[in-house]
């Protein structure tokens, strides 16, 4: 498959004219001139700034059904199209009236094929705080799922492994997490958890508080990626965990105490230790201010995430999250005490957000991809594009929608 005449973002994290040779991995990079200048302008062009919906639109849907159309044809015109790499996020816990801490065989897929339609090739279904036995269900589910998705027909995002947002959390900053089923880090239930998903746990959400003298977050370190979050952490503490061996930040600003001069708390330990972050941009999680003052104190280092639920892809209206009730209005989700919950949007939705916001392009195309498969260990193989990668790629148009999604060389576009 030849992909041709597209403005193609590379590996040296720029926007150029470029052809894609391309089967099930990237071949060829045929460079050609550079991109226009809106496209390398530190100001985003202004289609971006005028695109930023929130709300299922039928218009961007790839059908995940029988819509979904395969292309046989050896050569793609991008002709005024960008490409990137397809979308990764590691921070997602439903769509479709589907939650990956269901347990439910049927709903995994179902999630899969929403996340692929909308232009992300691959996922980490991230669990909540739940009783372990309801959690090894999940485990047990999304392991059925990613030992037989590639035998699946049409097009459905990769798992990449699980996301465990607890239960190993602090009460005082449970946010929409069920504090009855909160649990001090337990390293023996995190290897069963493990083990259940047939070792795919690649990232486990904690308290560093909780955790008192680190050997949990020093042991999980070892298994996979630790990430602070839903925590009161002073900085010392927080300081301290990453020195163990914490690398990452889940939505940061959320569920953690603010940055202050006097206690700079988890941001600021995070900032000093050079942690990756995680960031919700639905435009209700985090003013769009604070999103720019995150930019300069974490550059390079930002993972743009969903977040979603299982109301993504729904209308409003009541639906649950970790056993509790969660009430959608105008996007909007909490829970019944007004607590914000998680998010209704999609992460191209987020990278159209932050270009909104006033982020370049190239740094919302590299914080939903390259920087995500890094923060998991998946950067060898995915999220650049590269000769050697596979080849899960997006081709957008001038607004930042999927038009064409390209899975391991598979080619599907839009439905009109």
């Amino acid at each position: 498959m030849l992909i041709k005449n597209g403005t193609v973002f590379v590996r040296d994290k720029k926007f150029c004219r470029a052809n894609l040779v391309c089967d099930e991995i990237i071949r060829e990079i045929r460079m050609g001139d550079a991109a226009p200048e809106n496209a390398e302008n530190k100001n985003p062009s202004k289609n971006f700034l005028l695109v930023a919906s929130q709300e299922p639109d039928d218009r961007n849907e790839i059908s995940d059904d029988q819509g979904q159309k395969a292309l046989h044809q050896e050569v793609i015109d991008a002709s005024g199209k960008y490409v990137i790499p397809g979308l990764i996020d590691i921070h997602s816990h439903g769509a479709v009236n589907a939650d990956a801490s269901d347990g439910d065989a049927e709903g995994i897929p179902r999630m899969a094929a929403f996340y692929a339609s909308r232009g992300v090739t691959s996922w980490c279904p991230t669990t909540m705080t739940l009783p372990e036995q309801e959690l090894l269900g999940a485990m047990r589910a999304i392991r059925s799922y990613a030992e037989q998705e590639n035998t699946l027909d049409g097009l459905y995002a990769s798992c990449l492994g699980v996301h465990l947002e607890g239960p190993f959390l602090s009460a005082e900053k449970k946010g929409a997490q069920a504090g009855e089923h909160l649990r001090k880090p337990d390293m023996e239930m995190l290897r069963r958890l493990h083990d259940a998903s047939g070792g795919r746990v690649r990232m486990v959400t904690v308290a560093p508080e909780e955790d008192a003298d680190f050997s949990f977050i020093r042991e999980a370190s070892r298994l996979c990626t630790v990430s602070l979050g839903h925590s009161a952490a002073d900085y010392e503490t927080a300081a301290g965990a990453f020195a163990a061996g914490a690398s990452h930040v889940t939505h940061l600003f959320n569920g953690m105490n603010g940055l202050h001069h006097r206690n700079p708390g988890i941001i600021g330990a995070a900032c000093e230790a050079g942690a990756t972050v995680e960031l919700i941009c639905d435009g209700l999680h985090i003013h769009p201010a604070v999103i720019r003052m995150a930019e300069r104190l974490f550059p390079g280092n930002i993972t743009l995430i969903s977040d979603s639920m299982r109301c993504a892809g729904m209308p409003d209206g009541e639906y649950t999250l970790g056993g509790q009730a969660v009430f959608v209005n105008d996007r909007k989700a909490t829970l019944a005490d007004g607590t914000l919950a998680g998010s209704s949007i999609t992460l191209a939705d987020a990278v159209r957000n932050v270009i909104r916001f006033g982020l370049p392009a190239e740094q919302a195309v590299r914080y939903a991809t390259s920087v995500p498969a890094a923060v998991i260990g998946a950067d060898a193989c995915l999220g650049t594009i590269a000769e050697g990668y596979q080849a899960d790629l997006l081709i957008l148009d001038e607004a930042f929608e999927p038009e064409v999604v390209i899975k391991k060389g598979q080619v599907y576009r839009r439905s009109r």
